[in-house]
């Protein structure tokens, strides 16, 4: 006798980076000796589904046949990795089995893990996956706690969030409609800390300030206590809120890194702090799977690392492409992946290695030599692609003894948003509205909107002689220059602007 075969197809997805991959779940039920194959390049979580997908059919009281089970995950040369196959297949083998119509889930892309239980657990990708799905104009079923970042796309497609196996099978059934889940805005969760509570250096303040209406790359270098973290933290507070682009973009990586608690989006910006003995893997991204790191996390925020001579000089040099490019390829031999990386470098530093270089109280014993060392762990090549570097010195007991300062975050926060609304009216005119900051300016476009008047190109051409500005340094100090004149409401730049600009260079580190 001819062995008899039931078939069955699911749709689902692989991501490579934030790139979703179509992928079909085939599901073959055939006569035969006992077995069930998992085929198509699966990971180790997939290839262990065929017991969670077993252990929560047994518990609805479904068992599977003695049979030959096949399930083939096709495109066949994809590599497959993720626990969100589960539900899938379980779906797959219950239209072969019979207790599904298998018209019902031809217009549907499903993904979820399953507990033992039944339960669908949260998975990684959910909102690439919803816009998957709604460019291919299908539905969508996922975990019931992921509802609330697929649902910000539910006016497109429709959304099946299920919190288990046995309320999808209802639904699916038309026993019993599960609710359309709402969108999930994550809790602000208090306010910034302000900037009012740092008494004294008012220098670095301002390079705080121009640092965050042009997203220019900032270093803060001085002894330590002398305040650069309480600086760095303070930053966040002077930015705008993303906007609904932007979320989608910074929600996106959050959902491919499984860093959406709970399916909610937010409309802060991102402030990543890696301590200094993070690896490559985790700062850039990488990993047997290519995930995002650090730098793809603080997309649209800030990166803010502290000690930053004792980061890995590999590590740190691996910073320099995504600095100029906005964006990181991360290279496996089973896996290959690009992510968006437009974040904005804050670092801080002891001027050396004891960090009393330069303070009269405490006199480093081996200077020059120690901060020379010091110094050396960082390339002139990533110097070079720091807009800003301010020195902040010791607070002296008479500054902590004075009232606190009269302007607060939210009064900086105020120039801080007027400057940028500037900036994306000028790149809106240009033609450029994907521009947001002058920090993106490049070529043309940076001559077309920093129009220098004719004392501030004179200065600018001798500190370029004097100084030995490259061509990168150059276009910098023209960058900052314009944000500058953006906050004096200045539509040319001029000489003054230069000059700050300017300043904020000289003080870069120097290795004899």
């Amino acid at each position: 006798m001819a062995p008899t075969t039931t078939m069955a197809r699911v749709r689902t997805v692989a991501f490579a980076g934030l790139e979703v991959r179509d992928v079909d779940v085939e599901v073959q039920l055939a006569s035969g000796l006992p077995a069930f194959t998992l085929v198509g390049l699966p990971d180790k979580a997939l290839a262990e589904s065929r017991e969670r997908v077993r252990g929560a059919l047994g518990t609805l009281g479904i068992s599977l046949p003695p049979k030959r089970i096949v399930i083939n995950l096709a495109p066949a040369d994809l590599a497959k990795e993720g626990s969100h196959f589960d539900l899938p297949i379980a779906l797959g083998l219950l239209v072969v089995l019979g207790l599904l119509p298998p018209a019902v889930l031809e217009q549907h892309l499903v993904l979820g893990e399953l507990a033992l239980d039944g339960a669908i657990r949260p998975v990684q990708g959910v909102l690439p996956a919803a816009l998957a799905a709604s460019e291919r104009r299908l539905a969508l079923i996922c975990p019931g706690d992921c509802g609330g970042e697929a649902a910000w796309l539910a006016g497109e497609i429709e959304v099946v969030a299920a919190p288990s196996l046995a309320s999808l099978i209802n639904h699916l059934r038309g026993l019993h409609r599960l609710p359309p889940p709402e969108p999930a805005l994550a809790s602000e969760g208090g306010s910034y800390p302000d900037l009012k509570d740092v008494k004294g250096q008012e220098t670095a303040k301002r390079a705080i300030e121009i640092a965050a209406a042009g997203h220019h790359h900032l270093l803060m270098s001085g002894p330590p206590g002398s305040g650069k973290s309480m600086l760095a933290a303070r930053l966040p507070g002077l930015l705008p809120p993303l906007d609904p682009a932007e979320v989608l973009e910074v929600s996106m990586i959050a959902s491919i890194a499984g860093r959406l608690e709970g399916g909610r989006l937010t409309r802060r910006r991102p402030f990543r702090s890696p301590h200094h003995g993070s690896s490559m893997a985790a700062l850039v991204g990488g990993g047997s799977n290519a995930r995002p790191g650090e730098i793809s996390l603080a997309h649209k925020g800030v990166l803010f690392l502290d000690e930053l001579p004792e980061f890995q000089r590999n590590v740190l040099d691996a910073l320099r492409q995504p600095l100029e490019t906005g964006q990181i390829t991360v290279s496996r031999a089973a896996a290959h992946a690009t992510y968006p990386a437009r974040f904005q470098l804050v670092a801080a530093m002891n001027p050396c290695r004891c960090g009393h270089l330069g303070t009269r109280e405490l006199q480093c014993a081996k200077a020059p030599r120690c901060a020379d060392d010091y110094l050396g762990r960082i390339s002139g090549p990533l110097f070079d692609r720091i807009d800003l570097v301010v020195e902040v010195p010791a607070v002296s007991p008479a500054d902590l003894l004075l009232p606190a300062p009269a302007e607060d975050s939210a009064r900086v926060a105020a120039r801080v948003a007027a400057a940028r609304e500037i900036q994306s009216e000028r790149f809106a005119r240009a033609g450029r509205p994907e521009l947001r900051t002058n920090a993106e300016a490049e070529g043309e476009l940076l001559d077309e909107i920093a129009p220098l008047d004719p004392p501030a190109r004179q200065l600018l051409e001798r500190a370029a002689k004097h100084l030995h500005l490259t061509a990168r340094s150059w276009h910098r100090v023209v960058r900052v220059a314009r944000t500058v004149a953006d906050l004096d409401g200045s539509e040319v730049v001029r000489k003054p602007q230069i000059a700050e600009a300017l300043a904020f260079r000289r003080h870069a580190p120097r290795r004899g």
